[in-house]
């Protein structure tokens, strides 16, 4: 036994024997944390991919999206790898997520973010409109997005007619300020721009009273925002009340047919329609055109309540009590085509209502 013991002291006090076992040492090391390396980079890890393909500018729903396994490996940085972090989204306006793809942190954006998402932030009963302005009007370009201004009217050349001035329209919310070419002047902050077009949205006699002002710039008719709350000097001009600058205008204003009252259902092929039944309970079909999901995006919402993205021609939505239903069509150019349907349980008459197209373009 002293013998094995004074062999091993002498066997291990060898330099020659604790080099290789060094070396040996360290070749294990080496091959545990290779292997190691190896098994993480080949590990399955779920991702979310594309059930479908997934125009511009599409809400993401749960059912267009999967989990599947990928290795880890093949991942690029910018993969989104969480489900919640995609459904909710929006494909980007120039992205065309194709169906089984992947989805990146470039193609995927919250709808805020889209290019023209002010026309999502348009109140219900309201109409866009798009109000010319400059650098000077808008305080060297320092109304944004978000700030509350009035509209006021000046009018006369102080010759033939008396100047006069006041308040048309009070607290207006700013959706956005876009230049001459419709890019959004304030989503960029390393590049200037100069500020063209002011869009916010009024209700439909607003809308037709600013539209009729617009046209009377050879009775020295001008409009100017002023951030809400501020003042304007009145000097050389009479101050007037908002009832009067509006009778003044309907006095000397062409006619204007309002927005409603424009003969879109025969004209619009693009509008969606409804047709309704029953009595007690009512079942209203939705019909669209061809093209929901991939040409235009198309959703309804019941009473309020949250907005159903449809992909086929039709939809259907039943009422077991009083409500309405609005059906929308988008375009990939933005324009918007609703129309609302109002439900009375008890009537079994169908109802037929005319809807509204709303243009991005100028008023």
């Amino acid at each position: 036994m002293n013998n094995f013991v004074a062999s091993a002291q002498r066997f291990l006090k060898n330099k020659n024997t604790i080099t290789i076992l060094g070396v040996i040492g360290i070749l294990v090391l080496l091959y545990i944390g290779y292997s190691t390396q190896i098994n993480k980079a080949v590990e399955p890890v779920q991702v979310p991919t594309a059930v479908e393909t997934i125009q511009p500018r599409t809400e993401i729903t749960d059912d267009m999206v999967q989990m599947v396994s990928m290795p880890n490996i093949s991942l690029s940085d910018n993969v989104i790898r969480s489900k919640n972090a995609v459904v909710g989204k929006y494909s980007n306006i120039n992205s065309v997520i194709p169906k089984g793809s992947m989805f990146y942190t470039d193609t995927v954006i919250e709808k805020s973010k889209l290019p023209d998402s002010v026309f999502v932030k348009v109140k219900k009963g309201e109409i866009v409109y798009n109000f010319p302005v400059d650098m000077d009007s808008t305080y060297g370009n320092s109304i944004f997005p978000g700030n509350k201004i009035d509209i006021y009217m000046k009018t006369g050349n102080g010759t033939d007619e008396k100047v006069m001035l006041g308040k048309l329209v009070e607290n207006v919310e700013v959706l956005a300020v876009k230049d001459s070419a419709g890019r959004d002047v304030f989503e960029n902050t390393s590049e200037e721009r100069t500020p063209d077009m002011m869009i916010f949205g009024v209700p439909e006699n607003i809308n037709l009273l600013l539209r009729k002002a617009s046209y009377m710039g050879s009775l020295g008719v001008e409009l100017f925002p002023v951030p809400h709350g501020g003042s304007v000097s009145a000097e050389g001009a009479t101050e007037v009340s908002t009832q009067q600058l509006a009778d003044y205008i309907e006095a000397h204003a062409v006619n204007i047919a309002p927005i409603a009252d424009v003969d879109t259902v025969e004209t619009d092929k693009l509008m969606p329609t409804f047709k309704v039944s029953g009595t007690n309970t009512k079942k209203v079909t939705i019909t669209y055109p061809k093209g929901c999901g991939s040409t235009y995006t198309c959703t309804y919402t019941k009473d309020d309540g949250k907005e159903v993205k449809v992909t086929k021609t039709t939809a259907t939505v039943n009422f077991t009590a009083a409500g309405t239903v609005t059906a929308t069509l988008t375009e990939k150019d933005g324009t918007v085509h609703t129309d609302i349907e109002t439900i009375t349980i008890g009537d079994a008459a169908a109802q037929n209502s005319a809807g509204t197209t709303t243009q991005q373009t100028g008023q």
